[in-house]
């Protein structure tokens, strides 16, 4: 008898070559643009949570083909994402000194 197992998450592009490559049979849909970018955020907090429990050059590569997906399904520029990437941190810091706001007394 034949096992399914469940996954319902969005998959890179030649996942479904390797699948049938193995002599499997897998089904699936094209996601319309909504569900495509509900499951992109899923797939982000999955590379996350991956990456906190593993923190490496894979896992973080696997973030960032998540976060470059999101660009260009939001219409976004990388070019201007960076420059005000670069204009924050020149006007408001980075996080190298390791900071904790604990609280502010006003």
């Amino acid at each position: 008898m034949a096992k399914e197992v469940i996954h319902n998450k969005l998959v890179r592009d030649k996942i479904l070559d390797i699948i049938e490559g193995n002599g499997k049979q897998c089904s699936y849909h094209i996601a319309p643009d909504e569900e495509y970018q509900q499951f992109l955020m899923q797939k982000l907090k999955e590379e996350l949570q991956e990456f906190s429990h593993t923190p490496n050059e894979e896992e973080a590569a696997d973030m960032l083909e998540v976060i470059f997906s999101l660009f260009k399904t939001f219409n976004l520029d990388y070019a201007r994402v960076e420059e005000i990437r670069k204009t924050k941190l020149a006007e408001r810091g980075g996080f190298e000194k390791r900071i904790i706001l604990e609280k502010v007394i006003e």
